[in-house]
This record gives C-alpha cells, structure tokens and sequence, in this order.
C-alpha cells in the first residue's frame, strides 16, 4: 500500500486505494459496452470477430497502464466510437480497401499522432483548427453512428426512390434496438451507473428467453489472436488516397483525445493554476501508443474515454483508477462466449445513445453567425449521408474557407486551415 501510495501519489492528490479502486470498476462498467460494440462493427469488415475480441480488450488494456503508470492520470482508453464505424463502413466497404490496409492506416496515424506528441506540433493544429468545425466534427461522428445503428437494426432501410424509408418495425430486431435505446437513455437519467451495459445485457436476455437469440455461453478460455495479430499491410496504407484516411484517423483521434483529456481532467479539477494539463505530452503518448499497439493485434484506433468522468466523480484522481480498468479488461477476455452471443440490435441501442451524446456539441454552436453556422452543419450531416467521416470533415474544411472568403472574414482564416481546405479541394477533384 505504501509502494501504491508513494507511486502514483495517492495521499498528496487526496484519495486511497480503496477509493481508486471502486472509482476503476466505475469507470469500466460505463465503457465495458465496447467489448461487444467493437468486434461486432470490425467483423463486418471480415476480420474475425473472436481475434478482434482479443484485440479490444488488450488494445485498451495497454491504452491504461500506459495512462495509468506513466501519466498517473485517472483516463481509461479502449477503441473509439465513430473511428471504428469509419474504419468498416467508410474504409473497408466504403473505398474497398481491404481491413489490412486499413490497420495499416491507423498504425500510421499512430505513429504520426506519437510523433506529433513528441515534437509538440500538436498545440498549433488543435489551436489552428476553429471551434465551429471541432463542434460539427463532432456531431457529424455522432450523426453518423446513429445512422449505423439505424441501418444495422433495420429501423431504416434502402429506398430506391428516396434513398433511405423506415423499416418494418414489427419485426424482432428494430423493436428490440428501440426498446435497447429507451432503457440505456432512462438509465443514463436515473445516473444508474453501467446503463449502456445494462441495456446491452438486458436485451440480449430477453431476445434469448423469446426464442430470437442462441445462447453461446459466458467463459471460456480466450480466443485466438492469430487471425488479426501484425496482419496490417503497411505499404497498402501508404496508397495516395489513403493518406486523406490516414489523416481522418489522426485528425478524429487528436481532437476527440484532446476534448477527452482536458474535459476529464477539469471534471477532476487536475489541472493547474493556468488551466492547463500538466504531462499532457505522456497522456497524448498513452493514446498514440495504444493505437499502434492495437492496429498491430487487429483493431481499429484507440483513444482515450469520455467515460472516465463516471470514475472522477465516484473520487478517482490518479493513474491507478486507469490501472483498475487494465486489469478489468484483461479478466473480460474470458467471457468471449458472451460477447459472441450479443446480437447487432442490442448495441444498436448503445451506438444510438452515444450518437445523441455527440451531437449535442451542436447546441454549443454559434447559430447567430452563418459563417460559423453553415460549416458546422455540412460537417455533421455530411457524414451520415455520404456515410463518410473523412468526406464530412474535408466537406467542413472547404465550406469554412469558401464562406469566410466570400464573406471577406479573412480574419477567422489561419494558414493550416486554408493549406488543409485546399488539399481536400484538390482530393476531391484530382484523386475522387
């Protein structure tokens, strides 16, 4: 208990371990829901669902001792919502690239993320990037899984008129995926803590006890990471269209990084007298880490969890709480029998819930100015209608830089801003 104390210095931050302890089972039951989200997303892709499994829980395992042993900050990690949604259905069957080459993608922008890290490059690209287009990112990300979970659930359904019509919703699977979705929000309300793995859990049940789910099991040993395991094609990934991808992985993953950390930490009162986070450079390596770890085991980026404020608020305050959720993740590879059996419609509910999380960074919009206005809502609602995240935010860019020149704003444009608009310009025109 000393070591404990004197390592992650437990007394000097006001807490125990005792506390950091309950704070990191908090923290885990509120983001455990991705043990059987991710796999059932990057399975689509054709990787093998029991090896990305695997490739989770270690991916976000290391993510926290990372965090947790070397930042000493209370911030779990595990694959990203949205990245992953992007990986299958914007990567791999959107552009046809095979999910190798597309692990490839998030290795390098892994590597570019730790590098950016290191040379402290990644101030002046979050500082140059406005906020109206970080908050349309961010709905858009959030727009786009709801229309994921909507497809996969059958609540929405091809049209070869209008696109898109609803479904039959008196088949089992929508009215399940709504029912899912009711639950988690009621739950998220009542502050019930693990409402996302209560709904998830829950409808899995119930579609077992009516007849429309097999039952798979809960333990067994962990299955094989052969199939995934250093399977990312590198030289694929340096296709030139894929360097707009890799960007998409890095850009997404900085930002929602960057939000996360110092959101967290202002939840958890960590940061200093200027308001900054101080070791944000090792929490940012934590993060970059993680995400070419788990590209090499099989999974789609890594990234740091908004979810964390549940473990600050029950009074984790140090590495530890991180260290806890590790550990948790390493047990769950054990109920790979579980995860199996969770059907799409159960975490459909889930993403549907995340997605409303998201999109509430619209309401954080300046709606009075049309210059800000505009950019930010064909960020968002680009990406669920070209069923894209790197084409919602190129769309961004060039309608932030088209706007304000027109509207002789030059003041609000800086140089990154500008180069960046530019080259998704020119993607769109010479490389489409």
């Amino acid at each position: 208990m000393k070591f404990l104390d004197n390592y992650f210095k437990l007394t000097e931050l006001n807490t125990n371990v005792k506390t950091e302890v309950v704070a990191g089972i908090t923290t885990f039951l509120t983001m455990a829901y991705i043990i059987f989200v991710n796999p059932s997303i990057l399975s689509e892709a054709g990787m093998d669902y029991g090896a990305v499994f695997v490739a989770t829980c270690v991916a976000a395992a290391i993510g926290c001792f990372v965090m947790g042993l070397w930042a000493n900050y209370p911030i779990a990690q595990a694959p990203g919502m949205g990245l992953n949604a992007f990986f299958t259905y914007g990567v791999v069957l959107g552009m046809g690239y095979t999910w190798e080459a597309a692990l490839g993608a998030v290795f390098f922008s892994g590597l570019t993320f730790f590098l950016l890290s290191i040379f402290k490059i990644r101030e002046w690209i979050i500082n140059s990037i406005p906020m109206s287009l970080r908050l349309g990112i961010a709905a858009g990300i959030g727009l786009f899984l709801a229309m994921i979970a909507l497809k996969n659930s059958g609540i929405v359904v091809a049209n070869p008129a209008t696109f898109v019509s609803l479904g039959d919703l008196s088949e089992p699977a929508p009215l399940y995926a709504l029912l899912g979705f009711f639950v988690i929000t009621a739950l998220a309300y009542l502050r019930v803590k693990g409402a996302v793995l209560i709904g998830i859990l829950g409808i899995t049940v119930m579609a077992m006890l009516l007849g429309h789910n097999q039952y798979g099991g809960v333990m067994s040993m962990p299955p094989s990471v052969a199939p995934t395991f250093m399977a990312m094609d590198l030289m694929g990934a340096l296709d030139v269209a894929m360097l707009s991808v890799i960007f998409a992985f890095l850009f997404v993953d900085l930002f929602d990084t960057s939000g996360t950390l110092v959101g967290v930490a202002h939840r958890g009162k960590l940061l200093d007298k200027d308001g900054k986070l101080p070791r944000i450079g090792r929490a940012m390596m934590a993060d970059s880490t993680a995400s070419m770890a788990g590209a090499a085991l099989g999974t789609s980026t890594t990234t740091s969890y908004i979810e964390s404020t549940a473990g600050i608020a029950s009074g984790g305050r140090t590495g530890l709480t991180a260290v806890v959720v590790g550990v948790l993740f390493l047990i769950s590879l054990f109920f790979a029998p579980l995860a199996g059996s969770i059907p799409a419609y159960a975490t459909a509910g889930a993403l549907l819930y995340v997605a409303v999380l998201m999109a509430g960074s619209l309401a954080h919009a300046n709606w009075e100015d049309p210059t800000d206005a505009a950019p930010v809502l064909i960020a968002a609602l680009a990406m669920p209608l070209t069923f894209s995240i790197a084409d919602g935010i190129a769309l961004g860019f060039i309608s932030f830089v088209g706007i304000k020149t027109l509207s002789g704003r030059f003041g609000d444009l800086n140089p990154a801003v500008v180069i960046l608009a530019l080259l998704f310009a020119a993607k769109f025109l010479f490389l489409s």
